[in-house]
């Protein structure tokens, strides 16, 4: 089994604390606020970035804490220009209420590419959500009320159908039972049947009538309906067995 080192006074030295774990990439659950801090110091461009490194969100390997350990100030733009990995920029300032600093890669002097963005509001400090997950959080939220809209209105539709019903019964069955027509349905199944025909090809004509037939005239009984009806042979009042005479009378 090792033994730890032993120093020359004959202390054990203790050993290198842990490195420090870069923070996660979605932190929008949390909130950090030091009122102990906002106490004593003021909150400007020039302190923020010391308030902001207190918190889980802050990444001790970026660029800026290395300028931190040389004494310099971690947003100066031109040293950071001349570095590459991650850093912090100070991008949006209304002091004292709102600071938003932007987590980004810089690979050149030119190039940089943003990853996060946190803000500082009225010293509690959030990160910003990203533009996807707003998205997603806002259509989820208009779903969530369509569906609700549509549910209500079909729970008003159906008693509203149901009083309908209900009149209707009462109205109609003194007058023999007769269905209500809806005009607005009619419409709709009219116009459904026009779309569909006009889909449709055209209908063949019928096929020839053979050579020497002639068609039954129906043009006068189509234009006379009532004379057709008149027109027809009436039941004969008078006995027809007994006006055959009485040779066809059955002799028993």
């Amino acid at each position: 089994m090792a033994t730890p080192p032993v120093a020359a006074g004959g202390n054990f030295e203790a050993p290198p604390p842990p490195p420090m774990q870069p923070p996660g990439t979605d932190m929008t659950g949390i909130c950090f606020r030091d009122q102990l801090w906002l106490n004593t110091y003021p909150l400007d461009r020039n302190l923020v970035f010391d308030y902001f490194a207190l918190s889980p969100f802050y990444d001790w390997t970026c660029n800026n804490e290395q300028l931190r350990m040389r004494s310099i100030h971690p947003l100066d733009l031109s040293q950071l220009s001349k570095m590459t990995g991650m850093e912090y920029m100070l991008s949006e300032v209304m002091e004292p209420h709102l600071f938003v600093i932007r987590k980004q890669k810089r690979d050149s002097a030119e190039k940089v590419t943003p990853m996060l963005a946190y803000y500082i509001l009225d010293g509690s400090i959030y990160q910003a959500p990203q533009l996807c997950n707003v998205f997603a959080a806002r259509v989820g939220r208009a779903l969530y009320y369509i569906s609700k809209a549509f549910t209500t209105a079909a729970s008003k539709l159906e008693k509203i159908g149901y009083v309908d019903t209900e009149n209707e019964s009462e109205t109609v069955e003194p007058k023999g039972g007769k269905e209500a027509i809806n005009i607005k349905e009619v419409k709709r199944v009219d116009h459904i049947l026009a779309s569909l025909q006009r889909k449709l090809p055209p209908a063949p004509l019928p096929p020839p009538f053979p050579d020497g037939f002639v068609p039954p005239s129906t043009a006068e009984a189509e234009k006379d309906p009532e004379n057709q009806q008149t027109a027809e042979p009436q039941p004969s009042a008078v006995d027809p067995i007994i006006d055959q005479g009485p040779a066809k009378r059955m002799k028993f």
